[in-house]
């Protein structure tokens, strides 16, 4: 009574899974092609830069600070408040040959120009690439460390061949995210990057879920290919993955629509990776343990042999 999609029919998701594979395969080639060639545009996070903190007298207007940087050859500096709304931090990205005080003298001055009130510098500090090096090289060593986790918890749970389609199905949905950064030149920062982690969690969730009800449909059901029971269960979860998809987006929209500039995106990168997320677990995590050969023998539960049951009778 609680699901939005009824059907007494099972739908045929694995019969257009080649198509799928086809997009997907495009989709994955395209993203390496660009990470190769354009690379990710690293944010301040990753490549470091000079941090300037000024303190205005009444409530600081960001978009105006932003669009007097950009105007005076400082474009991608992230401007945000910094503890109250007078008080303002400003990221620039480095630059040869230039002194960070300089740097900081320069962006004062543009702020007391374009400022009705007094401006006063707090603080200047410099970031060096080293901490950027580290950040990167902490940021791909989670992924890594999460993707094995992942790939071990599905095994012990449920079966080799759904945990390597699962974890294909987390590998899929990062690169495309990551593609699609890019492809755009979208900032890639450390939200950008706790947004890639919650996408994997969002989408092993999905996963799980999926590959909990083909085993319970292998056990169930003991007619029907291994095709026809992967399809019974997506359809059996569809209205479940409606559901949560749709709330998600719904909550990401917002974000990405009302949030503003500093968190575009964290929400850039999630809303883009729940929908990825949510078709993968339908045509690449499934698929794929389908094309590995899974079937109702190696997801039923082993035997338990009972003690003395391989002996002889009492004559």
């Amino acid at each position: 009574m609680h699901e939005i999609i009824k059907t007494n029919k099972t739908i045929p998701f694995m019969r257009y899974r080649l198509g799928a594979w086809f997009i997907s395969g495009l989709l994955i080639i395209a993203s390496i092609v660009s990470l190769s060639v354009n690379q990710l545009n690293w944010g301040l996070d990753f490549t470091g830069g000079t941090v300037i903190e000024v303190g205005y007298e009444t409530a600081a207007d960001l978009p105006a600070v932003r669009q007097t940087l950009d105007a005076n050859g400082f474009g991608g500096a992230v401007v945000q408040n910094f503890g109250t709304q007078q008080d303002v931090l400003i990221r620039i990205e480095p630059r040869e040959g230039v002194k960070a005080q300089e740097l900081g003298n320069q962006i004062l001055s543009l702020l007391q120009a374009e400022s009705d009130g007094q401006v006063e510098m707090r603080r200047i500090e410099f970031v060096g690439p080293q901490v950027g090096d580290e950040l990167t090289e902490q940021g791909g060593l989670a992924m890594l460390t999460a993707l094995i986790c992942i790939l071990i918890y599905i095994a012990l749970r449920f079966e080799w061949r759904l945990a390597l389609g699962a974890v294909g199905a987390l590998a899929h949905d990062v690169i495309i995210t990551l593609g699609l950064f890019s492809v755009l030149g979208l900032e890639f920062d450390l939200t950008v990057l706790a947004a890639l982690l919650a996408v994997i969690g969002y989408s092993i969730n999905d996963t799980v879920v999926v590959c909990d009800r083909i085993r319970e449909n292998f056990r169930k059901y003991h007619k029907g290919t291994s095709q026809e029971i992967i399809d019974g269960a997506l359809t059996d979860t569809m209205s479940r993955t409606v559901i949560t998809s749709l709330t998600t987006i719904l909550v990401l929209m917002a974000l990405f629509f009302l949030g503003g500039q500093l968190i575009h995106g964290f929400a850039t990168a999630l809303l883009f990776g729940v929908i990825i997320g949510t078709y993968s677990s339908i045509y690449i995590a499934s698929s794929l343990a389908l094309a590995l050969g899974v079937s109702r023998e190696d997801l039923m539960p082993s035997e338990v042999e009972k003690e003395g049951e391989d002996l002889d009778p009492m004559p």
